[in-house]
C-alpha cells in the first residue's frame, strides 16, 4: 500500500469520495501541515485533508489525480464551494519524494498548468479528526458539502 493526502475544501466531501474510488483502501480525516503545536480547537496553518491509502496494483497516481480534479476548483486559493479560509486550500501532500515529483509532473502535462494553485508539498506533519468527523458523510449523509451529490455517489458500486 501506498499513501497520499488529498486537501480539496471541507474533508467530509472529500473523503466520501475518495472512499468510494477503485484501489482506495484506507481513508482517514484529519488536517496537514499546519504552522504550530495543535489542540483539539488550534489548527493554524492546517489544511483540511484525506489520508489516502491506495493500491498501486489497482490504481495510479496518476488516476487519482484524475479523480481529485474532478471535485476541486484547482484555480481557486484558499476556497472551494462555500468554504473559506487557508484551512479549506487544495492541495496534495506526500512523505514520498516520488509521489510529489508524479503530482508536480500530472499538473505540469495539462494545458492549464500556469493557472492551478494546489499546494504540492512533502508532508511535515498531520493530525487525525477526531471521530466525530470519520466519515461525516456517511454517517450524517444530510449534511453539507461543496461537492455535488451526484459526484460523492458516482464511484460508489
Amino acid at each position: 500500500m501506498e499513501e497520499i493526502f488529498f486537501a480539496g475544501g471541507c474533508l467530509w466531501g472529500v473523503q466520501e469520495f475518495m472512499r468510494h474510488l477503485p484501489g482506495v483502501v484506507v481513508t482517514e480525516a484529519g488536517r496537514a501541515n499546519g504552522s504550530s503545536d495543535t489542540t483539539e480547537t488550534d489548527y493554524d496553518g492546517y489544511a483540511e485533508c484525506v489520508r489516502t491509502q491506495f493500491d498501486p496494483q489497482e490504481v495510479s497516481l496518476k488516476e487519482l489525480m484524475d479523480y481529485f480534479f474532478e471535485i476541486i476548483d484547482p484555480y481557486s486559493v484558499n476556497r472551494q464551494g462555500d468554504d473559506v479560509g487557508e484551512k479549506y486550500r487544495t492541495g496534495v501532500y506526500s512523505r514520498d519524494a516520488k509521489h510529489l515529483a508524479a503530482v508536480r509532473g500530472y499538473i505540469k502535462s495539462r494545458r492549464d498548468a500556469h493557472q492551478i494553485v494546489v499546494e504540492i508539498k512533502p508532508l511535515t506533519n498531520y493530525v487525525k479528526s477526531d471521530d466525530e468527523h470519520q466519515d461525516r458523510l456517511t454517517l450524517n449523509p444530510g449534511d453539507y458539502c461543496h461537492i455535488p451529490i451526484e459526484l460523492l455517489h458516482k464511484y460508489r458500486s
